[in-house]
């Protein structure tokens, strides 16, 4: 039973973190650490040096 608990509250767990990366990559954010990431993922010069050139 406590196996089966553990897993359940890590499935959760993962599931929360999915759909929050998912909200934020539809809402265009390039790197979702950064507190900026919505305003210079259309910019050139990202000043917090997340921006990647996908090329």
């Amino acid at each position: 039973m406590d196996n089966f608990l553990l897993v359940a509250v890590l499935v959760v767990v993962v599931l929360i973190a999915a759909l929050y990366i998912i909200k934020q990559k539809k809402k265009g954010a390039k790197c979702i650490g950064c507190p900026y990431a919505g305003e210079c993922a259309s910019k050139n010069n990202c000043s917090c040096g997340c921006q990647t050139d996908n090329k």
